[in-house]
C-alpha cells in the first residue's frame, strides 16, 4: 500500500509540475498570478486534493510557487541563485569536471563576448574598466585576484544582455571563482603570468570597446590556451616534483 501511496504521489507531482510548466512557457502563467482552488486543480488533474496539496509543498521548496494565507497558491520568480550550489554539488563530484565546466565557460563567454560587442553600454564599459583596475591591482593576491578575475569575465557575460547566458555563467560561480583563484596561485611558480594576466585583459577590454566580434572572440579563445597551457605546465612539474621526492 505504501508503494502505491508513492507511486500515486510522483505521478501527482509530475501532473501538477506539467500543469505549471506547459502554462509558464505558453505564457498564460506568470510570476504574481493565482493558481486555481486545490479542489478544482485536483478535478482538472484527475488526482486526489491531498496529492496537489503534497506536490504544491515540494514545488514551493524549489521556489516555483507560493502558498500564501487568505491568497491560494501563487506562481513566483524562481531563485536562480539555487542553481550555483546545485552545480556545484552536482559536478564536483565528477570525474573531468573542472574540464567539463572549463569548456562550457569557454562556449558561453564566446557567445557573450560577442553579443557584448553589439550590445555592450558606456556602464558595462564603465564595469569593465573597473575590473580590469582590479586584475592588476590584486596580480599578486590568489584570493582577491580570483575574484577579480571572475568579476572581469562576468562583466563580459552581463554586456551581452542575453539573460540566459547570465542564468548558465552565474549557476556556475563558485566552480569558476574557484579556477580563477587556482590560476592565481600559479603566478608565484611562473612570473610571466602576471604581464599575461593583466595584457591579455586588456585587449579583451579593448576588443569589446571597439565592438569588434571577431577580434574579441579570437582574444578570448587565446586567452584561454593560454591560461590552460600554464595549468599544463605546473601540472608536469608537480609530476616532475614528486619523482624527484620518491
Amino acid at each position: 500500500m505504501e508503494i502505491k501511496r508513492t507511486a500515486e504521489g510522483e505521478k501527482g507531482f509530475e501532473k501538477v509540475f506539467a500543469f505549471l510548466r506547459e502554462r509558464l512557457i505558453a505564457g498564460s502563467l506568470r510570476p504574481g498570478d493565482r493558481l486555481i482552488a486545490e479542489r478544482e486543480l485536483a478535478s482538472q488533474l484527475g488526482v486526489s486534493r491531498p496529492i496537489v496539496r503534497e506536490a504544491l509543498r515540494a514545488l514551493t521548496m524549489l521556489g516555483i510557487v507560493e502558498i500564501r494565507d487568505r491568497i491560494g497558491t501563487v506562481v513566483t520568480r524562481p531563485d536562480i541563485s539555487v542553481l550555483n550550489d546545485f552545480f556545484t554539488f552536482a559536478l564536483a563530484q565528477q570525474a573531468g569536471m573542472v574540464d567539463d565546466v572549463m569548456q562550457a565557460r569557454i562556449a558561453i563567454e564566446c557567445q557573450a563576448i560577442r553579443l557584448a560587442c553589439e550590445r555592450a553600454t558606456i556602464t558595462d564599459f564603465e564595469r569593465l574598466q573597473r575590473e580590469l583596475a582590479r586584475i592588476a591591482e590584486t596580480i599578486d593576491e590568489a584570493d582577491a585576484g580570483g575574484i577579480a578575475d571572475f568579476e572581469f569575465h562576468r562583466a563580459i557575460v552581463l554586456a551581452s544582455r542575453s539573460e540566459t547566458l547570465v542564468v548558465l555563467h552565474n549557476s556556475m560561480a563558485g566552480l569558476l571563482t574557484q579556477a580563477h583563484r587556482t590560476r592565481r596561485e600559479l603566478v608565484q611558480a611562473f612570473p610571466s603570468m602576471k604581464t599575461y594576466l593583466i595584457d591579455d585583459h586588456r585587449r579583451i577590454f579593448e576588443a569589446v570597446v571597439a565592438r569588434d566580434p571577431e577580434r574579441a572572440d579570437a582574444t578570448l579563445r587565446k586567452h584561454f590556451e593560454i591560461g590552460d597551457e600554464y595549468r599544463r605546465r605546473a601540472v608536469v612539474g608537480e609530476k616532475e616534483s614528486r619523482k624527484v621526492s620518491r
